[in-house]
């Protein structure tokens, strides 16, 4: 790794040098020659402009001297090759041979080119002197007229050698470069290098766990900055590991000592962690990464995480798990799609409750048998008794009857709780129903002066229910509203609401106040004890109304200010 990085620096480095220079080496020699030849090109150009107008007159005929001396001394001046040809091609003179030695160079491409008007150059290999040479070739013009060429010319001999001698240099040189470069490279690759493999040593070091290393900040610049950045982000992440160990110990810990089983569960309901108190429940070791139904064995406790996970809100289920009873309470946690299950262990809970309900039920049906033989024995005794102890027996027959009343209404409880939701249900018409119980209080109403009255509207659906439990459902709130009412009217309202069966019970007592509201439904809970006992209420009333309406799947409600009355509302699914 260590190797890997300073070869992958000084690679780096040392290819973009050696394919600058070879860039340098291969593309300057015929860029120079490119421009030695225009720069030739254009100097014999400048002569042939100004030899022109010496040249002119002897085409015309009027030239003073002798032609090919003039070309030979400008030669001898320039070092160049000058011939001058006519029209037709024919060379009138040439510093370097007899014209009449020469063939015709109409058919020279340069020559072609200045004969119709334009300047023209060319390289090429000479017939005459069998040498490559520069042809630069200018029309001559006598009043605008062409007259004939003139042609300048120099060895490209001299040029090669030139060429030659700039590629040994430019070797040379490109060499002692590339040689300087790689050395200075291969020290900066290494001033490179050297901090990154420390950064990346001690960066592996702290992936393994390791947070007391530190990047020496001994070197400037950017890496001191960035080693002096290392070590303070080292530094952190100790303090914060500690941290998270120290509170991932602390929750171990309080999960640990939880009496009550808990898990987490991942998007497809499978466990992720737990304690030790949902691991003894289950009876297993190691439940991590298996679905929740497979290591809690009931069908109620997980149907609470797919309730959970189809309404993304809380669920609870009561469940049984090796012969024990369990409250099982699902919550979403507050990111992602992961569930937290809670088992609280009730079985005690439930089992005391089945006590207290078996001994409800007992005392009860002990109690039944005496107190009909009480209530038996004064009705037989009160005409023989005397007047001025009359009092004493109607005290002990009103609370006999209280008494009776007490132990009827614990034994419907103790039923409706036994058989919670299964009921025998079957369609009921409410209208007529309601109209039947309100006719049996018309003699108790009548003579407190109370207005009875049924309000239900014209399509009244048929309900599936227990008609039993419905009877003494309207039986309780309408007996309720009568035993509290001095004056005014009861009402019984009947209506759809919401797509359920609403059923109201309005009186126009004294009302109750706000904060007996939430306790009115509870067993033995009165609002006015003394007044009760005086009108022989047991508190158990709305107690089995609320039974029955939970048992049929409704809900049941209570509205009430004090001294304007009290409505009872009870609201029932509608198939």
């Amino acid at each position: 790794m260590k190797k890997t990085l300073f070869l992958r620096i000084f690679s780096g480095y040392a290819a973009a040098i050696i394919l600058l220079a070879v860039g340098v080496t291969l593309f300057a020699p015929p860029l120079m020659r490119r421009h030695n030849i225009e720069e030739k090109a254009s100097y014999l150009e400048h002569m042939a402009i100004l030899l022109e107008p010496q040249i002119v007159p002897y085409l015309a005929g009027s030239g003073p001297g002798d032609l090919r001396g003039l070309v030979i001394a400008f030669s001898q001046q320039t070092g160049t090759r000058i011939t001058v040809i006519d029209l037709t091609g024919q060379v009138l003179a040439d510093s370097e041979k007899e014209a009449r030695d020469m063939e015709n160079h109409f058919y020279r491409p340069e020559i072609q080119a200045s004969l119709g008007g334009k300047k023209s150059m060319s390289i090429r290999r000479s017939s005459t002197l069998k040498q490559e040479m520069m042809y630069m070739s200018v029309p001559l013009k006598d009043s605008g007229r062409v007259v004939g060429a003139l042609r300048l010319s120099v060895f490209m001999k001299s040029l090669e050698a030139f060429l030659d001698v700039f590629r040994r240099e430019l070797l040379k040189v490109v060499g002692l470069m590339i040689g300087v470069a790689l050395v200075t490279v291969f020290f900066l690759s290494k001033s490179v290098s050297a901090p990154v493999r420390e950064v990346i040593d001690a960066s592996s070091r702290v992936a393994a766990g390791d947070f007391e290393v530190t990047v020496s900040a001994r070197r400037s610049g950017e890496f001191r900055r960035f080693a002096q950045s290392f070590n303070a982000m080292t530094g952190r992440l100790k303090t914060l590991f500690d941290e998270i160990r120290m509170k991932n110990e602390e929750i171990q810990g309080i999960l640990g000592s939880m009496r009550e089983g808990l898990c987490v569960l991942s998007a497809d309901d499978r466990i992720e962690l737990c304690n030790a108190s949902f691991r003894r429940t289950v009876g297993d070791e190691s439940p991590e990464g298996r679905h929740f139904w497979e290591v809690v064995r009931s069908t109620a406790l997980a149907e609470a995480v797919r309730k959970a996970r189809v309404s993304r809100g809380d669920a609870s289920e009561e469940g049984t798990i090796q012969d024990r009873v369990f409250y099982c309470s699902v919550a979403p946690l507050a990111t992602g799609d992961r569930l937290v299950a809670t088992l609280h262990d009730i079985t005690e809970i439930r089992a005391l409750d089945k006590a207290k309900k078996d001994f409800v039920v007992n005392v009860s049906h002990e109690l039944r048998t005496p107190l009909t033989a009480i209530k038996g024995f004064l009705e037989t005794i009160e005409p023989r008794t005397e007047e001025e102890n009359r009092p004493y027996l109607e005290i002990i027959r009103r609370n006999t009857e209280r008494m009776i009343a007490i132990v009827g209404d614990l034994l419907v409880l103790s039923e409706l709780e036994e058989r919670g939701p299964k009921i025998d249900k079957t369609e009921v018409d409410l209208r007529p129903m309601a109209a039947a119980i309100l006719k049996m209080f018309e003699r108790r109403a009548g003579e407190k002066g109370l207005a009875l009255s049924l309000d239900a509207s014209g399509h009244l659906p048929i309900v599936q229910a227990d008609p039993g439990q419905m009877e003494g459902l309207l039986l309780n709130l309408v007996d309720n509203a009568v035993k509290y009412t001095e004056k005014g009217s009861v009402k019984v309202r009947l209506s759809v609401r919401e797509a359920k069966l609403a059923i109201e019970v309005e009186d126009t007592g004294p009302g109750i106040a706000a904060e007996h509201l939430p306790h009115v439904f509870e067993r033995f809970y009165v609002v006015d004890r003394s007044r009760s006992k005086k009108l022989g209420g047991t508190g158990l009333g709305l107690s089995i109304v609320k039974h029955i309406a939970l048992a049929h799947k409704g809900t049941v409600s209570v509205k009430s200010r004090l001294g304007e009355g009290t409505t009872f509302s009870v609201l029932l699914p509608l198939a």
